[in-house]
Order: C-alpha cells, then structure tokens, then sequence
C-alpha cells in the first residue's frame, strides 16, 4: 500500500492524497478508550468490500448495521456477503432472524453491543458496517426511548391504514413531526404506526424524545467513515446492480421468501427491491410489467442513496471520504492509518 494523508476540503469531506501520513510518535494522541471502525456510506458504494480488505489487514470481525440482513435468505437483495468470505471473515447480525421474527432497533442495540464485547474479548477488532443510519444512530448514542405499545391503541391505528392506506397517516405524521418523517418513507408502514403511537401515548415528537443513555460513548472511540461517491458517477453504479442482482436470480428468491411468508412481514417485504419484486409478481407479468419493475427498483434504490446522504449529513462524528477513482488499498490504508495513529 501507498502511505496517504487526509485533506479536508471546505465541507469536511476528505479528499485522499498521496503523501506520508505523520508518523505515530509525532502526533501522540492519549485515549483510554478502545477503538471500533464504523464504515457507512450509500447503497453499492462498496461497504462491504472495504470492510473485507480492512479486517484482513488488522485482524477484524464485521458487525452488520444493516435492517435486512439479518434475515435469512434474503441474500441476493440486501447485497450480503458470500457464506465463504463470512468462513474467512467473521460477521455478526447476519442471518439472525426467520422471516416470521421481529427485528427493531433496540434489539439491534443490544445485539450490536454484545457483539463488539464479545469481538474485543477475542483479541480482535469490531468494523461496523451498513448503510442504515438511524440503527448505526442507536449504536453510538443510544437507542430512543419511547413508551411500550399498546395493543388496543396498536389495533387501531393498524386497522385505519389498512382501510385508508399509507399515504394519510404518513401525511399525518409529517404535519406533527416532519423531522423525523423526513428519515422514512411513506412504505415504512409499521415505523408510521410506531410513530403515532409513540405521539398519542407521550403527547411527544419522536424525535424530541431523548434517547436512551449508553454507555457505548464513554467505553469506545468510534472511527466514524461515510465512504461516497458524486451521485453522477454512483447513481449509474446502483444502477448495474440492479442489473446484477436480476440475473443473479432476485425473483426466484423473492419468489421462494414469498412461499415462507415474506409478505407477513411488514418490515421486510417493504425493503427496496422486494417490494418492487412482489409488485411485479403480484401483477400480470406483461413486458410492461417487467419494465415497470426494472425502473421502479433503480428509481427505489438511487432514492434510497439520497436519503442516506441527507442523514449522514447530520451526524457530527462521521468524516466524509470520496473513494471515487481512489485504489480500495488506499483507502484501506487511510482508515486503517487513522485507527492506529493515535496508539
């Protein structure tokens, strides 16, 4: 690898230069806390190849900050890493649920957490990686509180949106609180139904609710990266991988989810590429139809990268890296550099 520096341009994104890093006993940097890599940045920018090639140079394991992954078999959609690099490479949160089981952010939290303790007693190295930013959120700060749901209160609201759909009470929710709105999508159904609830029982926003303490801020040092690339030159990237993930056989394997229950789960059948999948299924299948599919699942998925950007924006540890015509063992060596320059 080639020594590297860090240049920040005038937004805080840095740009990589090929020049020597200080070396470590010049810019001594006294921390008590142990150090975890967090590598987050849009849909197929690349995460997870980074993270293999950062592990394998340090001694790492992956904890996936990812919503889907931990379902199994929904391999081919949510862009999972190979059964033979997770053989080479250990990775936590991945094929942890049946389709017929919940996952929600605090038992992300919980499971996160226990994870990276359980990494650090081994010896070795936690490396978050995903793309979604509220679970990635609740790992450094804290899940957010709120109080639990109640069934009567639950019903009712679920029964409204089956009977006038999605659009009203996510229209609802944006007048009442349009911020945390902005971070979801009007096809986050159970989110929508949590929010109101969380507004009826506590007379609140939710995200002027305070989160919930953590202990994770004072234990570690989290190395915060958002890996990205100009929208010019990503969009046309997510874009072949659609492509990629279509031939690879996405529709068999929604078709097979669909078959154990895909559909009953209100999360995951709304994640992008499924849904779209079981749209298509679910219609005629006219070459029309296909093509309608094709362009919703792009337009989907570069929506998507959008709304990553927007939040990341707002998190004041994540330091911005452009990795476009960058060499993956560059940037390897910038994040692995930052890690250690300050032992």
């Amino acid at each position: 690898m080639g020594s590297s520096e860090l240049i920040f341009d005038q937004h805080q994104r840095i740009i990589v230069s090929r020049f020597p890093l200080p070396e470590k006993e010049k810019t001594p940097v006294a921390s008590k806390k142990k150090k975890i890599i967090v590598l987050s940045g849009p849909t197929a920018v690349g995460k997870s190849h980074l993270s293999l090639c950062i592990a394998q140079a340090i001694g790492g394991e992956v904890v996936s900050a990812d919503s889907m992954q931990v379902y199994r078999g929904m391999d081919i959609g949510t862009a999972k890493v190979t059964l033979d690099e997770r053989r080479q490479i250990p990775h936590h949160l991945i094929d942890s649920r049946d389709l017929d089981e919940s996952f929600n952010v605090v038992e992300f939290y919980a499971e996160a957490t226990q994870a990276i303790q359980e990494i650090f007693a081994k010896g070795k190295i936690p490396i978050v990686v995903g793309g979604t930013g509220f679970y990635i959120h609740s790992l450094l700060y804290g899940p957010p509180s709120g109080p639990p749901s109640v069934p009567e209160l639950r019903q009712k609201l679920e029964e409204e949106m089956e009977l006038r759909g999605a659009e009203p009470l996510y229209d609802r929710l944006k007048n009442i609180d349009p911020e945390y709105a902005a971070t979801i999508t009007q096809r986050d159904r159970h989110k929508i139904i949590r929010a109101l609830e969380i507004i009826s029982l506590t007379q609140q926003k939710v995200s002027s609710l305070p989160i919930t303490s953590s202990e994770n801020t004072d234990l570690y040092d989290f190395r915060c990266w958002f890996i990205y690339m100009p929208k010019e030159v990503l969009y046309p990237r997510i874009e072949e991988r659609c492509d990629q993930m279509i031939a690879k056989g996405f529709l068999e394997e929604v078709r097979q989810l669909e078959k154990e229950g895909l559909r009953d789960n209100q999360t995951a059948c709304q994640a992008i590429g499924y849904r779209q999948c079981l749209d298509f299924l679910n219609s005629d299948q006219t070459p029309e139809e296909w093509g309608r599919f094709v362009h919703e699942f792009k337009q989907a998925s570069r929506r998507y990268a959008k709304r990553q950007f927007t939040w990341f924006r707002k998190e004041p540890l994540f330091r911005w890296l452009n990795i476009e015509n960058v060499p993956l063992d560059t940037i390897a060596e910038v994040i692995i550099q930052d890690y250690e320059v300050s032992f």
